[in-house]
């Protein structure tokens, strides 16, 4: 009788047990499920939040394809990434912006894992203490941190197939132990990138057609190294460093080609001709930037201190072919353009921020930094040419064009913001910026045929204040208004200074002016949203001296001043409120009978 009591006690206790362990389980998965109602984008003073931490979509993708599934972000060509209204996407890395090229940055985010991602932040219209330009927003990617001690990786490969097959792999891993902390990268890949080109252009006496396909294969190598280090238990002092390398050789470009025009007689003729396009590029770009960071008190004041070194640098070879008809019908060559376009890109930048918190909620921030960039671009190109506009083959060879551009630009800024939050529903922000801008660009033509054109000297020196206004106000649980105003610089980029063509076809190339100047942008924009899923935004715009690319179609004169017979369309860098004349007065080897 005792065992069959002590069995049934000891069941019936193991009964309990297990009743208990299951209403902490479901105690454990209750508070589960709270965790999985957080919020996971938001508005939060002048900035939108991702939590990739509580989204699930983190899972098995990559950071730009967690990118693109981010509210207000997208992408069309799968190369570039746009936030909605805006010119350009600035990717920031843990508040730190980026020194990768474009294509760098594609790939880097390509072959980074999204697990590693904490959240997003979207900022559309960036404070004072951003150095941004224009209408430019920013994405400030913020990475995990692990913080006990340990090893950690992962490898991905992946494989896709469009038109063209391509494949990625990358490893990473995580490393801690007590205040030093470690993770690196590296990858590659390759793929061919495949466009399809129409080119139309023309008046009523004239048309041309350019038609046919581009195929710019890439293969890739990089890989990047960050070291955190704890000096004090309020200072940390952090090391990175980023590698990239790229090889496009045997990218071409075939277009089919088709010009109406009137003959020696008025008639209306068609031509057709094929250009038969080769580039090999390769380019190598290194980064590397050290931050330190220390705490002033426990309400979050801090100062922080950056400083940034950019090496770039492209050497890329072109062949372009023009293939015509000869006087016996067949296929030949009518022109050759070889062009040889090195590029070196050398930027260092330094930022030093201080941050004071107050009780009341309010944030008070100031900081200065300076960055110089320098390029040097010594082009070359050769003309051949084999048959003339009646058919003759000329075994002759035109004189080499070269043109040597060097910039060299110096930017001082300082800023100023206030910040405060009068309640948990309002909030708000001003501060001002102010800019010093010192360049000079220096091109020399040796081979130009006007001698007042072979040497130039272009310096520019002005001075910005750019005032910044935001306020934030929850109205309730479900709506949310926000307001912001900005005003940037768009200042041109070198390579829109560089008076440097690049042909396309024979009769269609661009051309950058060193005379473009900067332009000032002025923003304003207005959100509204709902419950955190639905927002509207209202943007406008004004822009001063907009620089922007313009096609310009004339018939071109020689060094004699005869008017050739071909109808040639350049695309000419230029601001949008620069007249005729200044149109003209840049660097251009031919004059337009035209106008504008």
């Amino acid at each position: 009788m005792k065992t069959t009591i002590l069995i049934a006690a000891i069941f019936f206790s193991g009964l309990t047990f297990a009743q208990e362990k299951k209403q902490d389980t479901l105690k454990t998965k209750s508070i589960e499920g709270v965790t999985l109602t957080k919020q996971v984008f938001k508005k939060q003073s002048d900035r939108f939040v991702y939590d990739v931490a509580a989204s699930p979509v983190a899972k098995g993708n990559t950071t730009f394809d967690l990118l693109k599934q981010t509210p207000l972000l997208s992408t069309t060509d799968d190369k570039t990434l746009k936030i909605v209204g805006k010119n350009n996407a600035l990717i920031y890395i843990n508040g730190r912006k980026t020194n990768m090229d474009a294509e760098s940055l594609t790939q880097f985010l390509k072959n980074t894992p999204a697990e590693n991602i904490q959240k997003i932040e979207v900022i559309t219209v960036p404070g004072s203490e951003y150095q941004v330009e224009s209408s430019d927003g920013i994405i400030n990617i913020i990475l995990k941190k692990k913080m006990s001690d340990g090893t950690s990786g992962n490898m991905r490969m992946s494989n896709s197939q469009n038109k063209y097959n391509a494949s990625n792999a990358s490893f990473s891993v995580n490393y801690r132990k007590d205040k030093l902390g470690i993770n690196a990268n590296l990858s590659g890949g390759e793929n061919i990138n495949p466009q399809t080109y129409i080119l139309r252009n023309g008046t009523d006496k004239m048309q041309n057609e350019s038609v046919g396909d581009i195929d710019d294969p890439n293969k890739n190598l990089g890989g990047y190294l960050n070291i955190d280090y704890q000096l004090t238990e309020k200072s940390n002092l952090a090391l990175s460093w980023n590698s990239w390398a790229n090889k496009s050789y045997n990218s071409t470009i075939d277009l089919y080609n088709t010009l109406i025009k009137p003959n020696n007689a008025g008639v209306m003729t068609t031509t057709h001709s094929w250009t038969k396009n080769k580039e090999d590029a390769r380019n190598y770009n290194n980064s590397v930037n050290l931050n330190y960071e220390i705490k002033l008190d426990s309400l979050g004041s801090k100062f922080n201190a950056n400083a940034a070194y950019l090496n770039y640098k492209r050497f890329q070879f072109s062949n372009n072919n023009t293939l015509v008809y000869d006087n016996q019908n067949e296929i030949t060559t009518g022109k050759t353009i070889t062009q040889n376009i090195p590029q070196i890109i050398n930027n260092f930048s330094g930022t030093v921020d201080y941050i004071q918190k107050f009780k009341n909620d309010f944030t008070f921030s100031v900081g200065g930094n300076f960055n110089k960039t320098k390029t040097d671009n010594d082009t070359q190109n050769n003309t051949y040419l084999f048959v003339d506009e009646n058919g003759n083959h000329i075994p002759t060879k035109h004189d080499p064009d070269f043109n040597h551009f060097i910039y060299d630009e110096n930017i001082y800024g300082a800023y100023l913001t206030f910040e405060k939050k009068f309640s948990d529903k309002f909030s708000g922000k001003v501060g001002a910026r102010y800019e010093i801008t010192n360049s000079l660009g220096t091109a020399d033509s040796p081979t130009h045929e006007i001698e007042s054109q072979r040497h130039q000297r272009i310096e520019r020196n002005y001075n910005n204040l750019l005032p910044y206004l935001s306020f934030n106000y929850a109205i309730n649980d479900k709506n949310n208004i926000s307001y912001s105003f900005s005003s940037r610089m768009r200042r041109p980029s070198f390579w829109e200074l560089n008076p440097v063509r690049n042909y396309i076809t024979d009769f269609n190339y661009t051309q950058n002016n060193p005379f473009v100047k900067a332009s000032s942008t002025y923003n304003q924009e207005l959100t509204y949203m709902y419950k955190n899923s639905y927002f509207l935004i209202v943007n406008h715009t004004y822009v001063k001296d907009q620089i922007t690319q313009v096609p310009l179609q004339g018939y071109v004169k020689s060094v004699d001043g005869q008017i050739g017979s071909q109808n040639v369309l350049r695309y000419i860098r230029t601001n949008l409120v620069t007249s005729r004349k200044c149109l003209r007065c840049w660097g251009f080897q031919s004059h337009y009978s035209n106008s504008i």
